[in-house]
Protein backbone atom coordinates (compact mmCIF):
# COMPACT_ATOMS: atom_id res chain seq x y z
CA UNK A 1 0.00 0.00 0.00
CA UNK A 2 1.33 3.45 -1.08
CA UNK A 3 1.47 6.84 0.66
CA UNK A 4 -1.38 9.23 -0.04
CA UNK A 5 -0.95 11.96 2.53
CA UNK A 6 2.23 13.29 4.04
CA UNK A 7 2.98 12.62 7.48
CA UNK A 8 4.36 15.69 8.07
CA UNK A 9 4.64 18.94 5.61
CA UNK A 10 7.01 22.14 6.26
CA UNK A 11 5.13 25.24 6.63
CA UNK A 12 5.22 27.55 2.95
CA UNK A 13 8.09 29.46 2.51
CA UNK A 14 9.34 32.42 0.38
CA UNK A 15 11.85 33.90 -1.19
CA UNK A 16 12.60 35.66 1.94
CA UNK A 17 11.79 32.94 5.14
CA UNK A 18 13.07 29.84 3.29
CA UNK A 19 15.23 28.48 5.98
CA UNK A 20 19.55 29.36 5.62
CA UNK A 21 18.85 25.04 6.47
CA UNK A 22 17.53 24.36 3.26
CA UNK A 23 19.76 26.74 1.19
CA UNK A 24 22.61 25.09 2.02
CA UNK A 25 23.33 20.96 1.89
CA UNK A 26 21.10 18.81 4.06
CA UNK A 27 19.31 15.28 3.75
CA UNK A 28 16.32 13.71 4.83
CA UNK A 29 16.23 10.96 7.41
CA UNK A 30 16.35 7.29 6.50
CA UNK A 31 13.43 5.87 5.10
CA UNK A 32 12.09 9.74 4.48
CA UNK A 33 11.21 10.79 1.08
CA UNK A 34 10.71 14.29 0.65
CA UNK A 35 8.05 15.79 -2.55
CA UNK A 36 9.13 19.56 -3.08
CA UNK A 37 6.50 21.81 -4.21
CA UNK A 38 6.38 25.42 -5.79
CA UNK A 39 2.95 26.80 -4.82
CA UNK A 40 3.96 30.26 -6.34
CA UNK A 41 7.22 30.88 -8.51
CA UNK A 42 9.97 28.78 -8.80
CA UNK A 43 13.54 27.41 -7.25
CA UNK A 44 16.13 25.67 -7.94
CA UNK A 45 16.64 22.15 -6.01
CA UNK A 46 20.43 21.06 -6.52
CA UNK A 47 21.03 17.10 -6.00
CA UNK A 48 24.61 17.24 -4.56
CA UNK A 49 25.19 12.97 -4.69
CA UNK A 50 25.06 13.69 -8.47
CA UNK A 51 25.67 16.49 -9.24
CA UNK A 52 22.09 17.73 -10.91
CA UNK A 53 19.78 20.34 -10.66
CA UNK A 54 15.71 20.64 -11.31
CA UNK A 55 13.49 23.63 -11.62
CA UNK A 56 10.56 23.46 -8.97
CA UNK A 57 7.61 24.84 -10.28
CA UNK A 58 4.03 24.59 -9.35
CA UNK A 59 3.22 22.33 -11.90
CA UNK A 60 6.24 20.24 -11.58
CA UNK A 61 7.43 18.84 -7.95
CA UNK A 62 10.16 16.90 -7.23
CA UNK A 63 11.11 14.10 -5.20
CA UNK A 64 14.22 13.74 -2.60
CA UNK A 65 15.24 10.30 -1.87
CA UNK A 66 16.01 9.29 2.18
CA UNK A 67 19.18 10.53 2.93
CA UNK A 68 20.14 12.09 -0.66
CA UNK A 69 22.33 15.65 -0.23
CA UNK A 70 20.07 18.26 -1.66
CA UNK A 71 19.83 22.17 -1.31
CA UNK A 72 16.75 24.70 -2.65
CA UNK A 73 17.45 27.89 -3.77
CA UNK A 74 14.64 30.28 -4.33
CA UNK A 75 14.74 31.67 -8.13
CA UNK A 76 12.49 35.17 -7.42
CA UNK A 77 9.63 35.28 -5.87
CA UNK A 78 8.24 32.05 -4.63
CA UNK A 79 5.98 29.85 -2.35
CA UNK A 80 7.23 26.69 -1.49
CA UNK A 81 6.50 23.67 0.66
CA UNK A 82 8.11 20.61 1.52
CA UNK A 83 5.76 17.10 2.46
CA UNK A 84 7.38 13.88 3.83
CA UNK A 85 6.44 10.15 3.35
CA UNK A 86 7.05 7.03 5.05
CA UNK A 87 7.26 5.64 1.45
CA UNK A 88 7.77 6.88 -1.87
CA UNK A 89 4.98 10.18 -2.95
CA UNK A 90 2.57 9.28 -5.16
CA UNK A 91 3.37 10.68 -8.59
Amino acid sequence: MRATEPYRSTPVFDEVTLPAGLRREHRTKAGVWGLVRAIEGRLKLTYLDSDTETIITPERPAVVLPEQPHLVEPLGAMKMQVDFYDEPPPS
